[in-house]
């Protein structure tokens, strides 16, 4: 049935692959996404055809106009995609080669192994970017609403207990470190790939005197000097897939970031913890309980970052067996990384949109702050400086809670003459530890949660998303 569609690799054959093959092996019905790009692509080959006398100036023109025309209608939703055509290179090549006879000439000394290797380092290039921009959106939201909360303490938190006051600000500052990682791993990823594998062939280069360094300037593949980089192994550029694997586990760690602030937002709206409510247009009702809130967004940004973390499994898997160089395996390389660019990306830039709505409840806030064990590590520090060494002031403390409890009073109500007989070292000014006040005051060094760090953490924020 399509041996006269088949014309890239059909003169092999006497006969044309069943319909039940076709569509198994069809890709076009995802790697379509890769029409920007493979026509970018094609742009600078036939340039480059041209500059090595195998395309004359009027061939390569008709080629250019071919492909701007064609790359029109698919942005205009009118191009009709062919599943028995496989896949997107060849759909396009089939269409531009029915406009223009000259198109036979175009495939000269490429193959669809090294296309597709490439149209995928331009496709992650641009991917990046727009993750670039979505995660500063991120970091944006979070830093806004830390400089919003530099004086609410709530308690920090391990192993789900209370530990020390922090202030919100520094809360949401841990995140935007997180995400401020992300974007420096994606800056440095976009750099690590944007290199030319076109002209590889299909794994062992080409005869003809192609000129690599060409295409390569005019796709972008350069150095911060302008100079072209080509790959250094044609087995190695049409086999390798680090670029996606890294994308995806890219891809990965920041949604594990995603889903960790969202779990804490999950936990901080509920009606146990109640320091925050979430805005209206990112939750839902319930279908019968009508007193339901619920904070979906979050909830699905958490269960997606599982995909996320399935896409890098699946890439992973894929890989690690195949012989060099290319297999047909490396054709479902494409749904998880488009999956992964999508999912991602539509996380960053809900959550960039539900930050600014959060708001937090300060009664509940201080309430929970209240709570005078929190600074337990306080008490353990001010006896340091009495001179007492740090494991037996660590050991006083622990008694002087034991008693709290065993009183059922506050460890900074407690008992003169009790707390001094569990904790020799107190002097009489000792219940001036436990002032949130004097402890956040105190907390000046650099990454520590007291306000002026704090602040010039947020300056330095701001000034870094200035650009």
């Amino acid at each position: 049935m399509g041996t006269e569609k088949q014309v890239t690799w059909g003169g092999r054959f006497s006969g044309g692959p069943s319909e039940r093959m076709q569509a198994f092996s069809e890709s076009v019905s995802f790697d379509a996404e890769l029409a920007p790009f493979d026509i970018t692509g094609s742009r600078a080959q036939a340039a480059m055809l041209e500059s090595i006398g195998i395309l004359t100036a009027d061939e390569k023109e008709q080629i250019d106009a071919g492909l701007v025309e064609i790359f029109n209608e698919i942005q205009a939703g009118q191009f009709t995609w062919d599943p028995a055509l496989e896949d997107v290179h060849m759909n396009i090549e089939q269409a531009l080669s029915a406009r223009v006879p000259a198109a036979a000439k175009l495939h000269t000394a490429r193959s669809r192994n090294d296309q597709v290797a490439t149209d995928v380092r331009l496709y992650l290039r641009w991917a990046a970017d727009e993750l670039d921009r979505s995660l500063k959106g991120v970091l944006k939201s979070l830093v806004d609403l830390a400089e919003k909360h530099v004086d609410l303490l709530v308690p920090g938190y391990t192993h789900l207990q209370r530990g020390q006051p922090v202030s919100v600000a520094h809360h949401l500052l841990a995140y935007a470190e997180m995400f401020g990682r992300d974007r420096e791993r994606f800056a440095l990823f976009r750099e690590r790939i944007n290199v030319c594998p076109l002209g590889s062939g299909a794994l062992a280069g080409t005869t003809l005197p192609i000129d690599r360094e060409f295409v390569a300037r005019c796709l972008g593949f350069v150095d911060e000097n302008g100079e072209p980089r080509v790959s250094a192994n044609s087995l190695d550029a049409v086999s390798d897939r680090d670029a996606p694997l890294e994308f995806c586990f890219n891809a990965a760690l920041s949604g594990l970031h995603l889903s960790r602030f969202a779990e804490d937002f999950i936990l901080w709206n509920s009606s146990e913890f109640g320091f925050v409510a979430l805005p209206d247009a990112y939750t839902t009702g319930s279908s019968l309980m009508p007193q339901k809130k619920n904070p979906d967004a979050l909830e699905l940004i958490r269960g997606k970052a599982a995909r996320l973390q399935g896409n890098l499994v699946t890439l992973q898997s894929m890989v690690k067996n195949l012989p060099l160089t290319y297999n047909r395996d490396l054709q479902e390389d494409k749904p998880p990384l488009f999956d992964s660019f999508r999912t991602l990306r539509d996380c960053l830039d809900v959550l960039s949109d539900l930050v600014p709505g959060i708001q937090f409840r300060k009664d509940r806030c201080q309430a929970a702050v209240s709570d005078p064990l929190l600074l337990a590590t306080d008490l353990a520090d001010y006896l340091v400086e009495q001179g007492v060494p740090f494991r037996q002031a660590h050991h006083q403390v622990g008694a002087l809670v034991a008693l709290s409890e065993k009183l059922d009073t506050p460890i900074n109500e407690l008992p003169e003459e009790e707390a001094r007989k569990a904790a020799d070292g107190l002097q009489d000014d000792w219940r001036e530890v436990f002032s949130l006040e004097r402890g956040m005051a105190r907390r000046t060094g650099p990454g520590m949660p007291g306000p002026e760090p704090v602040r010039k953490a947020i300056g330095e924020w701001k000034t870094k998303l200035a650009d």
